[in-house]
């Protein structure tokens, strides 16, 4: 088997502080912290490089007679389950009746009312959409979403979470994780996915205790976001704005030190902080090119589970 990589702009530590470059962008970064995604989003625990590689190189796929599926993997002889569930528990993302489909009509309408004109294909990109809307694709994309690469394009899956988030329903993202490490294991280019949200989850140390740090986005997104806009603010929709927004409002900027971790008490705590050795990220797989998919029947429901992660880059 040959030696499974690191992608460094995959599974990202989000950045949802106001320093000053953050003008223009307040209603959206305080959208997210009132979010339930908050903390898959900002939350960095020590990650042990021995546990992500252990889990992808010993991970296997189990159906069970109620149709549950489930992650098996070994990490230093002893035996670890991860299921949609268990995704969704150690995430804190309480989405289990959230949606993860829509009709294609939905998917173009919903899209339309935040500002993108499409051509009617199942391929959308980022920077077709304003400033404070690329804020909110680019941490979808490179904080939650499973895709190693092709960063300015995303499926419908990506699609109708957005929606679900500018019109205040529930998206099933716990569904969207678990299904993507799934397609991960018969992938061609499999990768060491979702570092930072395995640590989360399995909340295990390692024999081997050399640490594996992720890329955190940094102020500089703000001006990033801006890049070649030369359009109309788009404001976010009303839901978005209010202030409960299913979430206490927090009082102080978030930062991975003030989160909280998830507990199980079916894997060891980490009770004590880890040394503090830094393990250098592998470059991402050689990218490949992905074209767009043209719709077929538009009356028909879309599913949001989507082809192994494309490698193509911009």
């Amino acid at each position: 088997m040959a030696q499974l990589k690191y992608c460094d702009k995959h599974n990202q530590v989000g950045f949802l502080l106001k320093p000053t470059e953050s003008t223009g962008y307040t209603e959206i970064v305080d959208f997210l912290r009132r979010s339930k995604l908050r903390y898959a989003l900002t939350h960095n625990p020590p990650i042990y490089d021995s546990l992500i590689k252990q889990f992808w190189q010993t991970a296997t796929a189990r159906t069970l007679a109620d149709g549950t599926q489930q992650l098996n993997a070994t990490i230093d002889t002893i035996e670890h389950t991860i299921t949609e569930e268990s995704v969704r528990r150690q995430l804190q993302l309480a989405d289990a009746s959230g949606i993860h489909m829509l009709q294609n009509e939905e998917i173009f309408e919903g899209l339309q009312n935040i500002g993108y004109v499409n051509d009617r294909t199942f391929t959308f990109w980022k920077s077709h959409f304003t400033p404070q809307w690329r804020f909110l694709i680019h941490h979808i994309l490179h904080c939650l979403s499973s895709k190693s690469g092709g960063w300015d394009q995303f499926g419908s899956n990506i699609a109708i979470a957005l929606i679900c988030l500018s019109t205040g329903r529930d998206f099933n993202f716990s569904k969207l994780i678990f299904d993507g490490m799934i397609s991960n294991l018969k992938s061609k280019s499999k990768f060491l996915m979702y570092p930072r949200f395995l640590q989360m989850i399995l909340n295990v140390q390692t024999e081997n205790k050399n640490l594996f740090v992720p890329v955190s986005l940094t102020k500089k997104i703000f001006g990033n976001m801006k890049r070649g806009f030369q359009g109309i603010h788009r404001p976010l929709l009303p839901v978005m704005l209010t202030i409960d927004a299913g979430q206490p409002q927090p009082s102080a900027d978030p930062t991975p030190s003030q989160s909280v971790p998830a507990t199980s008490s079916s894997h060891e705590q980490i009770t004590q902080p880890p040394p503090s050795v830094t393990h250098s990220v592998q470059p991402p797989p050689q990218p490949s090119s992905v074209q767009p998919a043209s719709i077929t029947t538009p009356t028909q429901p879309v599913q949001t589970t989507s082809p192994p992660p494309s490698l193509y880059h911009t």
